[in-house]
């Protein structure tokens, strides 16, 4: 029989408990107490991909630098065409990087080719295949034509002068072409969050190690390790640190002394053996340690001197959740200082699904398109948060909010695609 005392105690599966947040009151309360990267270094071109860019890119030039011919064909005059003018004298050829430099004059035109300057005295391109090439070498055109046809404009794509990236953009592939284009060789980017991270556990082996009764293989240092690396910052492997209070302050000690970052696995819960929470409020401050969500509701955030704290639950599925969810758009913040909204889209959930209101709950799903082209989402099957193929197997979050109660077969519901987590 429960003595009164015991049956007070505040219970960890308790959504109702005070001081447990919500979903979207955690994410404020990180990002709240983040203070963006400010520090720059200067890097070639090619090696800035994946990079924060530190500054605003203006354009140095017009894009394309002269107007040019977007085909080949010929260009002429759009005036001679209203004029009934029938056949054409080709009085030259112009190719990409050999323009012809002298004026076009009435009822004559230029062969042109695709990227060419457009010769002076002309405005209009008609392409190769409207154009019929007669015994005597004049060209007559077919067809309808509009003034500027398949002209394309200098600076139509981007003017001098003009923003093109703005700082705190993820350089991606189409942003080094366009950079590229303007003759710009280096940029100068923001430094990468430098992230510490370890798991905790007396029962955890490394790989290659032969496993006792109790123990198993850590994976969360594993998933986390591909996680991160997948963001482009710095990492910084502690390994395994056993379940003991001494080993575990004196790893929080250095991870604080060189990381912006520090997130540990395991070990912040209230068992016997759980020190994370109390040897940081030893030595650091937490902001909140309990969110109304499964997997992954024992959660501490704080700080560790200047270093930003996560300490994730152990359960390896609970350790991507609330890395998804808390640490990727902390990290996004941290290195670029705007805020990361992960791609949600809506899909018809196609077997019912049990929910407890009260808590957000993310599903792991199987996104799919049906022949009508609809997106259909069904469960994994079993959700525990020990399962971690459940994670293998899924390719979104079926995400399930708090004041929704059991879901029907045909719900549209809400889902978080793992590709948006790139």
């Amino acid at each position: 029989m429960l003595t009164e005392s015991a049956k007070l105690q505040p219970s960890c599966a308790d959504d109702n408990e005070a001081g447990v947040l919500s979903v979207n009151e955690a994410r404020q309360r990180v990002l709240a107490n983040i203070t963006p990267i400010t520090a720059m270094e200067k890097m070639a071109l090619r090696t800035a991909l994946g990079r924060v860019l530190a500054e605003d890119v203006t354009s140095p030039l017009n894009v394309p630098s002269h107007t040019n011919s977007a085909m080949d064909g010929y260009a002429v005059n759009i005036t001679d065409l209203a004029n009934d003018i029938s056949q054409f004298e080709c009085i030259a050829t112009a190719y990409a990087g050999q323009p012809y430099k002298g004026q076009c004059q009435a009822a004559q035109c230029v062969r042109i080719m695709t990227g060419a300057p457009i010769p002076r005295g002309t405005d209009t391109i008609i392409m190769q295949e409207q154009a019929e090439v007669l015994p005597d070498g004049k060209v007559r055109f077919n067809g309808k034509h509009r003034a500027g046809q398949n002209v394309r404009l200098a600076g139509e794509d981007i003017t001098i002068g003009s923003a093109v990236i703005n700082s705190g953009r993820r350089i991606l592939p189409a942003d080094i072409g366009v950079l590229a284009s303007l003759g710009i060789g280096e940029l100068h980017v923001r430094r990468r969050p430098r992230v510490a991270f370890f798991s905790t556990g007396d029962e955890l082996r490394s790989i290659g190690e032969v496993l006792d009764d109790g123990e198993i293989y850590d994976s969360n240092r594993y998933s986390l390790y591909g996680m991160l690396t997948r963001l482009g910052v710095e990492l910084m492997d502690l390994g395994v640190i056993p379940d003991q209070p001494a080993a575990v302050r004196e790893a929080f000690q250095m991870a604080s002394s060189m990381a912006d970052v520090i997130i540990t696995s395991g070990g912040v819960s209230v068992g016997e053996a759980d020190y994370i929470k109390p040897v940081l409020e030893e030595l650091g401050e937490i902001k909140f340690w309990k969110i109304a969500m499964k997997p992954g509701r024992p959660l501490t955030f704080g700080h560790l001197g200047k270093s930003l704290f996560f300490g994730l639950p152990g359960n390896p599925v609970s350790v991507m959740v609330t890395f998804y969810q808390f640490v990727q758009p902390a990290l996004h913040f941290l290195a670029s200082g705007t805020p990361y909204i992960p791609l949600t889209l809506h899909a018809s959930c196609s077997q019912d699904l049990r929910k407890r209101q009260g808590r957000t709950e993310f599903l792991r799903g199987i996104l799919q398109q049906s022949d009508n082209a609809e997106l259909q989402v069904a469960a994994t099957g079993q959700q525990g948060s020990g399962m971690l193929s459940s994670m293998s197997r899924a390719n979104c979050f079926i995400i399930l909010s708090e004041d929704c109660g059991d879901i029907k077969a045909g719900s549209v519901v809400p889902v978080q695609p793992f590709d948006c987590f790139v």
